[in-house]
């Protein structure tokens, strides 16, 4: 007798058929409002977002309300905005009805009263500036502000503070090799020199980004660089990338007075973590410089690190004293306004992408910590600690909200 071979099926025999795939679906995506004002602070001539930024986010989904003139002072016009997608308004009220108010520089207390209940606002907070009305004001409209200079990218580095200061020291050793032009009552020195020529002796002081980037241009233009700060890690490090060997130092009077001699330029790079910058050079070692020679001191918004430093403005940038010249103004990068724009523009576009793709600036807040940690207002609730002991606010816990 033949037995009849019995065939199972794929389930009896413990296989499974091959399923189709399911992707997931965005369902978090939310198309978000975004308002431009004008900047209302004297000097400030950068902007958050240029036509092509603007163009990106439309093609998103996104709507965007431009003040009418908002790029006027960088060569950007209402209609190069619009063909990019952007609504283009005449009145400073209109655009503060978009969900989202991006700013280079902080509101002023006439801005924060034309905003309504429950935006968000994404600005610097240039915390040294700003008074407890400041925060009083934007807690009573219950808004979402986010400080872009304490966002963080997923390297774990400030990418809005990198930028600038990549461009304030690019821009300090230019400003240098201007104000030590004859036409500015300099030395006349050519910076970097010609052959047969001794170059030009520059002092830079601090080995951070913006003394990185600093001494990049000097010895990119062929001038003798020193730099000089207090961390080994930080000079070590800055020799491994500038892969060229200059001449670095631990900060000591002895060593510091000597090179402060013979220099024609010092670029004051220093940073301190917390509080003011800490004052290098001292009133008695600038009166050893030579006549003529210059000081930029880029961390003039901290105090500066020069004990001569004053601040001045754009429209008023150097003053002399003890016969050297000394610019101290703090805000650098607006000097250069366009590349500036656009190097923030690069930065925010990807941020309020972001944004989107996770549902909106509260949901990105509490997914991503390294934005998260920029916001200092949630819903109208003063989640910055530093802030609250400052200022003698109410804090609450971000954990808890």
């Amino acid at each position: 007798m033949i037995m009849k071979e019995k065939f199972l099926s794929f389930e009896e025999a413990g296989f499974t058929l091959p399923q189709e795939e399911v992707l997931e679906l965005d369902s978090a995506n939310e198309k978000l409002s975004i308002g431009i004002p004008k900047e209302t602070l004297l000097q400030e001539k950068r902007i958050g977002l240029v036509p092509d930024a603007v163009n990106l986010l439309t093609n998103h989904g996104h709507s965007v309300i431009v003040e009418s003139g908002v790029g006027e002072l960088i060569n950007f016009s209402d209609n190069e905005y619009s063909e990019c997608g952007a609504k283009i308004v005449q009145t400073a009220t209109e655009v503060y009805n978009a969900d989202i108010i991006l700013k280079v520089s902080p509101p002023n207390i006439e801005e924060i009263k034309m905003m309504k209940k429950n935006q968000t606002l994404i600005s610097a907070l240039q915390l040294k500036i700003q008074t407890p009305e400041f925060f009083k004001e934007l807690i009573s409209k219950n808004v979402t502000a986010i400080a872009y200079d304490y966002i963080k990218d997923e390297d774990g580095i400030f990418p809005v503070v990198r930028s600038m200061s990549e461009i304030a020291g690019n821009a300090s050793i230019l400003i240098a090799g201007e104000f030590l032009s004859n036409l500015n009552q300099g030395k006349g020195l050519l910076l970097g020199g010609v052959a047969g020529v001794s170059t030009t002796d520059i002092v830079i002081l601090g080995a951070g980004t913006v003394g990185e980037f600093a001494a990049r241009s000097a010895i990119g233009l062929g001038a003798s660089v020193k730099i000089f700060d207090n961390s080994l890690h930080k000079l070590r490090r800055l020799q491994d990338k500038l892969q060229t060997r200059v001449d670095t130092n631990i900060i000591n009077p002895k060593a510091l007075q000597k090179a402060i001699r013979r220099t024609d330029v010092v670029i004051g790079a220093v940073r301190s973590k917390d509080g003011r910058t800490p004052c290098v050079i001292s009133e008695e070692m600038v009166k050893m410089m030579k006549p003529g020679s210059v000081v930029v001191d880029v961390s003039i918004d901290r105090g500066g690190c020069i004990e001569t430093s004053e601040i001045t403005s754009h429209s008023s940038p150097v003053f002399i004293k003890h016969g050297v010249i000394h610019y101290c103004v703090p805000n650098i990068p607006s000097r250069v306004a366009r590349t500036a724009s656009f190097s923030l523009s690069n930065i925010f576009a990807s941020l309020l992408l972001e944004m989107g793709k996770y549902g909106g600036p509260n949901k990105i807040i509490f997914n991503n910590p390294n934005i998260g940690q920029g916001a200092y207002i949630i819903k109208g609730k003063l989640v910055n600690k530093a802030i609250a002991d400052w200022f003698n606010l109410p804090y609450n816990s971000i954990d808890l909200l």
